[in-house]
């Protein structure tokens, strides 16, 4: 447990020098104009790198799969799908495409609407299996991306551009509005999901030993797939889709600490998700020139990253 203790301090510490680098490095006696908009983008990406981080050792806790990630239930291709056809119909001058508080707002309504949907779907005639649950994700996913493209074929070339600036996760232009927002949201949600905290080392045992243990396996997966549902809808609508981001924390957290216990994996997987968000994006600024999307970076590196989990699990079977 010392060790636990020693790794999770020694990346906290790293966390804070990322932040501190990234909000005082190159100021120039800018305080009140630099600091502020700087602190605010640490902010967004402490919210995304949380709510991502959670959500995905959760998910994977429940799906009994470290290779997958919540992705996999179509939200990331909802949010698409939702700010294509926005832009379609209602073009790039309306409300709800400019105002970006309506159109946080709408997104995340939108997602766990759908969300609730399907699960009370899937889940209506009682036990359902998780897998079933995934393989609808993925066909409702791959339905919704063909429907973007669709319109995307067909939409002005003009607001295309606005279109393809939503396909890829950016902290450049943060509204600080959506930012306390998104946090009040994510506080009352931690209130309501840290009493389910002590049913993950549980869960992580299979839906037999769970219930043999006492356990309420069902309700418990339910009440988490929609916390999960509700996370990555946030930080979605805040920043927009980063597919590999959560699959390359959960799983660096699962190889650093090796334990089953989840306050330590999530604590650990966030811890980790502010390190390579506020770095990576101060990496952004400063040596690429914003020539690049931090999100580009990440879905690069954690492809591959994806690949190398691929191989090793087919070897070790």
């Amino acid at each position: 447990m010392r060790n636990l203790w020693i790794k999770m301090g020694s990346l906290v510490l790293v966390a804070l020098l990322c932040c501190g680098i990234y909000l005082f490095h190159d100021l120039n006696g800018s305080f009140d104009y630099a600091l502020p908009k700087r602190a605010v983008k640490v902010i967004a990406m402490i919210i995304t790198g949380f709510t991502i981080a959670y959500a995905t050792v959760v998910f994977q806790t429940i799906t009994h799969n470290r290779i997958l990630t919540p992705s996999i239930m179509g939200l990331d291709a909802l949010y698409l799908l939702l700010q294509t056809v926005i832009i379609f119909f209602l073009g790039s001058e309306h409300i709800v495409a400019v105002n970006k508080q309506v159109n946080f707002v709408i997104s995340i309504v939108v997602m766990i609407v759908f969300a609730l949907v399907l699960y009370r779907l899937l889940f209506k005639k009682g036990s359902q299996s998780i897998y079933f649950l995934l393989l609808v994700g993925i066909i409702v996913g791959t339905f919704f991306s063909s429907i973007s493209t669709f319109f995307q074929v067909l939409i002005d070339p003009n607001e295309f551009q606005i279109v393809q600036d939503r396909m890829f996760a950016s902290f450049n232009n943060i509204n600080s509005d959506l930012v306390w927002l998104a946090l009040v949201l994510v506080c009352a949600i931690i209130i309501y999901a840290w009493r389910y905290m002590r049913y993950l080392d549980v869960l992580s045992l299979g839906r037999e030993w769970a219930i043999n243990l006492g356990v309420p396996y069902d309700s418990i997966v339910k009440k988490m797939l929609m916390i999960v549902a509700i996370f990555i809808s946030i930080s979605t609508a805040l920043v927009g889709p980063i597919t590999f981001f959560g699959l390359i924390v959960a799983n660096l957290s699962y190889q650093f600490f090796k334990t089953y216990k989840h306050k330590v994996l999530i604590s650990g997987a966030i811890v980790m998700s502010v390190i390579a968000l506020v770095g990576g994006q101060w990496v952004v600024e400063r040596i690429f020139t914003f020539s690049t999307t931090l999100s580009v970076i990440i879905n690069f590196f954690g492809g591959i990253y994806f690949i190398y989990l691929l191989l090793k699990e087919r070897k070790a079977a």
